[in-house]
């Protein structure tokens, strides 16, 4: 009877103890999934934190580097040497074509971004005016592409240009104050003149005079730092 009593409480303690076991086991299943969903979420945020960020020099020949015999001499690449060294992580992604106008970057801008860039320098304009090209076409064109750029929630830095001399007052007027005009429109960052400090200097110019050779590329990329700098999606610099 003792002996019997005993089993019962045996088996009885044995199915009170298993009843237990699936709720334990999907109480862990549950945590285990949580665990690992956190885990996988810190560790993309990680990645992403790591990541550099990507600056996308979206321009012509300027930042193509033109008649430079190096890539390393070109504007986007001395320019983000500089901002490596002046401790920002970043990579300089030159989506720039020699000889395109505001027409041609238009044209190329959705397949551009499919790099998916955290800033764009947005450089075009001078082939327009070299070219003679209607100032309202010019403006209409950089219109566009920086609606896009806002609808696509992407900072921009836009680089000033001005219009050769040789086309007369009027066409100065017309050309010249589409940048700080637009500028104001998409309130985003202006740097007046992409080629201050260069211009007209032939000691930092090729033979044709307009594009800058290796030394007129380092000068633009220093002056041209700073207000990168700012434009930065983060501000702070890399650890």
């Amino acid at each position: 009877m003792g002996i019997g009593n005993g089993s019962g409480r045996a088996k009885n303690g044995a199915r009170r103890y298993g009843a237990t076991l699936p709720r334990f086991n999907r109480f862990g299943v549950r945590l285990s999934t949580a665990l690992v969903a956190f885990c996988l979420t810190f560790m993309a945020s990680a990645i992403a934190q790591a990541a550099p960020i990507k600056i996308m020099a979206f321009g012509d020949s300027l930042f193509a580097g033109y008649g430079l015999s190096l890539d390393s001499d070109n504007i986007p690449s001395q320019l983000e040497r500089l901002l490596k060294a002046d401790g920002h992580d970043v990579k300089l992604i030159n989506a720039a074509v020699s000889g395109d106008t505001t027409t041609d970057g238009l044209a190329r801008l959705d397949w551009s971004l499919a790099d998916k860039p955290d800033l764009i320098l947005l450089e075009l304009g001078a082939n327009d005016a070299l070219r003679g090209q209607d100032p309202e076409k010019t403006r209409a064109n950089l219109d566009q592409i920086l609606a896009r750029l806002k609808a696509a929630k992407i900072p921009v830095l836009l680089c000033g240009m001005i219009a050769p001399r040789n086309l007369g007052p009027d066409y100065d007027a017309k050309f010249d104050p589409i940048f700080a005009d637009l500028a104001k429109k998409y309130d985003v960052p202006l740097y007046p003149f992409i080629l201050n400090g260069v211009a007209l200097n032939p000691a930092l110019n090729q033979g044709d005079g307009m594009h800058p050779n290796k030394d007129g590329a380092a000068i633009v990329s220093k002056l041209l730092a700073p207000a990168v700098e700012k434009a930065l999606p983060t501000a702070s610099p890399a650890n």
